[in-house]
């Protein structure tokens, strides 16, 4: 860590204070770059800290001038090994203890002040023109709608993840649940952190494990 200022350290373990896992966000087939960034940009304002992204039919592709380098401190999740990646995705959340969340406007089962926090929960978000998959209904173990009182049918997706992370992160950092991020995750995420924010950090970490094992 010598590498790192101490203000840039201070700054890193103020970060991960309010880091979590225990809200993460799915992206599945967002293909539009200006709202798959946005998104990115919220999970870091927010505090999230893992997002999956399934890739089915479209790449993911961030705009940087919207992400704003939001994408380097998120850890991202990619799931595309087959043609149909989302029921996987699923399945491994469910396996890491989530509960999948699928936010639609066309079922109502809870709203963002109800909705349960006591476990983790995986919110997933579909494209603008189509929502999400009906494998991905069909396997929604929640379904989360945000109140509309308006002609349009529903919000753009990157306000729909702004309104919905804002809200639930604020009422579990209120809330009694242990939502912080373990000693271990947050030492794993502060070495990522560090790589990425040290130029050649590869041939600097390569020549310390040489002089270790010396």
């Amino acid at each position: 860590m010598e590498f790192i200022t101490p203000k840039r350290k201070a700054l890193f373990e103020k970060v991960l204070f309010n880091r979590t896992r225990h809200i993460t966000i799915v992206l599945e087939d967002i293909f539009q770059p200006h709202n798959a960034s946005a998104v990115l940009r919220t999970c870091d304002l927010t505090g999230i800290q893992d997002v999956h992204i399934i890739e089915d039919k479209n790449i993911y592709d961030v705009n940087p001038d919207v992400a704003l380098g939001s994408s380097k401190w998120l850890n991202l999740i990619k799931h595309n090994d087959t043609e149909q990646n989302t029921l996987l995705a699923f399945n491994k959340l469910k396996e890491q203890g989530y509960r999948i969340v699928a936010s639609t406007p066309h079922k109502h089962d809870q709203n963002l002040e109800n909705i349960p926090l006591d476990k983790k929960i995986a919110i997933v978000f579909g494209t603008e023109l189509n929502g999400l998959s009906e494998i991905a209904i069909e396997n929604a173990d929640v379904f989360l709608k945000i109140p509309m009182y308006g002609f349009t049918e529903s919000y753009n997706i990157s306000v729909s993840a702004a309104l919905i992370l804002f809200t639930l992160t604020n009422r579990l950092r209120n809330s009694e649940n242990n939502w912080h991020l373990n000693e271990e995750e947050k030492m794993d995420i502060l070495l990522e952190w560090s790589r990425r924010s040290i130029k050649r950090s590869d041939v600097i970490e390569r020549q310390f494990l040489q002089k270790l094992n010396s």
